[in-house]
């Protein structure tokens, strides 16, 4: 359990430190994904970045099993 949690936190560490590089890739304002404002409604789906990112962990996940 300690392995795992500490992975996890190396993980985010490591987001963090190249959130201005995935910021600058525009991801989350990707065409596909859905934002509707009514009012003082905001709600806010990222249909295609979530497909961009199960894509691109999925080949992650299949190379580092073999």
């Amino acid at each position: 359990m300690t392995k795992t949690l500490v992975t996890i936190g190396i993980i985010f560490i490591v987001l963090g430190l190249c959130w201005p590089l995935i910021q600058k890739m525009n991801l989350g304002r990707l065409p596909g994904d859905f934002a509707f404002k009514s009012g003082n409604v905001k709600f806010y789906f990222p249909l295609t970045t979530c497909i961009v990112i199960s894509v691109v962990l999925s080949i992650l996940f299949w190379i580092f099993r073999k």
